[in-house]
């Protein structure tokens, strides 16, 4: 396990305040960033430049890509949104009881899919953004707030409080595949898919994260496991730091783990390895991105609140180059027999 020396490149114009997520384009290097100060932004991460910004009736919590130049964003004013930057437009798909926490767009299904403190997911179909009406899909009940969405195909895993994880097949949403207690002891801080389907990673306010499989045969379940991470001794005292971000790497299925340490980690999960560890950032790591290519992680440095109100480094973007080295799965060594 190696560390690298630098911290990327940082993006100009960032965020005033709690970046709460970010994603890159599924076809270019663009970079869509929601945040507390109400905002929306995209950027182009090539050229270092803001392409536009949205402005919501309070802060925004999360957003996704459609298309290149357009997305959907939700937060504390209970709206759903779709935004347009090339034109300067937006939609209200229509609105959830509470702050909406998530969203994703699936493009198996071509549905909206958000998820809300008002316990429920909703499905909506952006094509009739002309009425609140004509949008919504369906509306199904959660056991408790939900924190965090993945989609991988057309399976949904909801990570809930109390932690509750229901998997959905959104061809049937009627009933959850799944209903799943979380394998963690404390609150869940996000959910992310495996890119080849097979289950998910989950992570907890308590420095773990439990890496899980849909698949419920013996043989399947067997492989699930549970590891520590973000944590430091001092005094002989362990410190815990919450585990707010996780990515995956689009080529190697590795993946990146963000804490309020700080730090960003790569992890094999099939080997149970870390594979590399950046150097630290200012302040807590609130979400992280890939780029398509796998070449580029955007990380947001973004204190999260976990120690209260106190005097905390700005808001800052930062894009890597993502060297192969770091990401890519080392092969097993075997013993040679003939040693």
């Amino acid at each position: 396990m190696t560390s690298a020396p630098s911290a990327g490149r940082e993006l100009l114009n960032p965020p005033s305040d709690g970046i709460s997520n970010l994603r890159f384009s599924n076809n270019s290097n663009h970079l869509l960033v929601s945040s507390w100060d109400k905002r929306v932004r995209l950027y182009d991460v090539s050229t270092n430049s803001l392409k536009g910004e949205f402005i919501h009736g309070g802060p925004v919590l999360d957003c996704c890509f459609h298309d290149d130049s357009s997305g959907f964003s939700v937060g504390g004013d209970n709206k759903v949104r779709r935004i347009v930057f090339n034109v300067g437009k937006e939609d209200i798909l229509g609105t959830h009881d509470k702050p909406v926490r998530c969203v994703e767009y699936s493009y198996a299904a071509g549905q909206v899919i958000t998820g809300s403190w008002d316990k429920t997911v909703k499905c909506w179909d952006p094509r009739g953004a002309s009425g609140p009406e004509r949008t919504q899909v369906g509306t199904y009940l959660l056991p408790e707030r939900v924190y965090s969405l993945s989609l991988v195909g057309h399976r949904l895993v909801v990570a809930t409080a109390g932690r509750h994880v229901n998997i959905y097949d959104l061809r049937n949403m009627s009933q959850p595949e799944q209903r799943r207690e979380s394998s963690l002891k404390y609150q869940t801080r996000c959910v992310r898919s495996y890119p080849n389907g097979t289950g998910y990673a989950l992570s907890s306010v308590e420095g773990r994260v439990a890496m899980e499989f849909f698949d419920l045969s013996e043989a399947a379940q067997a492989k699930k496991y549970a590891f520590k991470c973000h944590r430091k001794s001092e005094a002989g005292r362990d410190i815990v730091y919450p585990v707010s971000a996780i990515a995956f790497h689009p080529i190697y299925g590795t993946f990146a783990t963000g804490g309020c340490d700080g730090f960003v980690n790569i992890w094999d999960g099939n080997n149970k390895k870390r594979l590399y560890q950046y150097s630290k950032y200012p302040t807590s790591i609130s979400a992280l991105s890939f780029s398509r290519d796998g070449q580029l992680l955007a990380v947001a440095s973004s204190y999260t609140f976990e120690e209260g109100e106190k005097s905390h480094e700005p808001e800052a973007i930062f894009v890597r180059n993502v060297n192969e080295i770091e990401v890519k799965p080392k092969p097993k060594a075997y013993p040679n027999p003939a040693a």
